[in-house]
């Protein structure tokens, strides 16, 4: 379009708003819109940024960088205790399992002193819950040798031996319970390797069970 049909059609866009002072002030109150939308759009509510469970996890391992994901929650629904994306968690040992996208809180991980507790090197603390609940642990005290048992599951109406999955372990702590209803029936071990894979593995399709060693 040359300079003249350009100048012609400015021409009609004005006589067609009632000359150049309608077609000014049709601008402003468009501006002036716009203006009014912006200021009444809500802004976004702030967010937290906090540690969530990358996937599934089991309790009594320890957490790596894959198991964790960043999850921006806003500020009034983040939950108590939520555990900040900056603080450090990559080696912690879960109390219990977590389901995937459920942001961490400070119950659901075992205290770092726990592992300055352990008696010798190549020791892990291993929390393991046992299926007599809160009457089992009651005779158990930290600093005790126990032997953890597998047991059949009676809801299954299996009528297995009782198997040791591991020997005179020693225990570390005796969690109680929490708000969350965490804790009850949970013992944290020290636990070889070996043991350890053990329990995850008897934990995971069985019923365990506590015995005391008495000295």
């Amino acid at each position: 379009m040359d300079e003249a049909a350009l100048r012609a059609a400015a021409g009609r866009l004005i006589t067609v708003a009632g000359g150049p002072r309608r077609l000014a002030a049709a601008g402003f109150l468009a501006v002036a819109a716009l203006a009014a939308l912006h200021i009444l759009t809500p802004a976004p509510p702030p967010t937290v940024a906090v540690w969530a469970a990358a996937h599934d996890l089991t309790g009594g391992q320890p957490l790596a960088a894959s198991d964790l994901a960043r999850l921006a929650l806003p500020a009034r629904t983040v939950p108590a205790g939520a555990l900040r994306a900056s603080t450090a968690v990559v080696g912690r040992l879960l109390a219990a399992p977590v389901r995937r996208g459920e942001a961490l809180t400070d119950v659901r991980l075992l205290g770092p002193e726990l592992l300055a507790a352990l008696p010798q090197p190549g020791l892990v603390a291993v929390p393991v819950r046992v299926a007599d609940g809160s009457a089992a642990v009651a005779v158990v005290k930290p600093g005790e040798f126990v032997d953890i048992l597998e047991v059949a599951d009676p809801a299954d109406g299996g009528t297995r031996t009782p198997r040791t999955v591991a020997a005179r372990v020693q225990v570390l702590a005796v969690p109680g319970p929490t708000a969350a209803g965490d804790g009850g029936g949970l013992l944290v071990l020290a636990a070889n390797p070996a043991q350890a894979r053990a329990l995850a593995q008897a934990s995971a399709s069985s019923l365990l069970t506590v015995t005391v060693e008495h000295a």
